[in-house]
């Protein structure tokens, strides 16, 4: 149970990648990226026992998060317990991954790969 350190690279042109790697009751040290609109985000790892991991939001001045959405809109929770990428639909000015559950077994690695638009 831990803030994660994440690795954040920018492996072309207008685009930037931010990768971490949790375990059970981990949370991310949170991505400022919201010059970066299009955001996809991929989980995959092992999950473990109920091992469930959320993408999260806040405004760049607070420390209290939201869970975000899909790009199916509101109520489409980015919300995983498999192996699953999808576009994330909001850009507030900090985002974290957090595993909520699972077990010892539990490490699931998350990517965020951010892309500024048209260059």
């Amino acid at each position: 149970m831990a803030t994660v350190a994440g690795t954040f690279t920018t492996p072309a042109r207008g685009m930037l990648r931010a990768t971490w790697t949790l375990t059970n009751g981990d949370d991310g040290v949170p991505l400022d990226a919201p010059s970066y609109p299009d955001k996809t985000l991929t989980v995959r790892g092992t999950f473990g026992a109920g091992g469930t991991c959320i993408l999260e939001g806040a405004d760049a001045a607070s420390t209290t998060y939201s869970t975000l959405n899909d790009s199916r809109g509101e109520g489409n929770a980015l919300s995983f317990t498999a192996q699953d990428t999808r576009v994330v639909n909001e850009n507030p000015g900090k985002i974290r991954p957090r595993v909520t559950a699972g077990d010892g077994t539990t490490s699931i690695i998350v990517v965020i790969e951010c892309h500024a638009g048209r260059i």
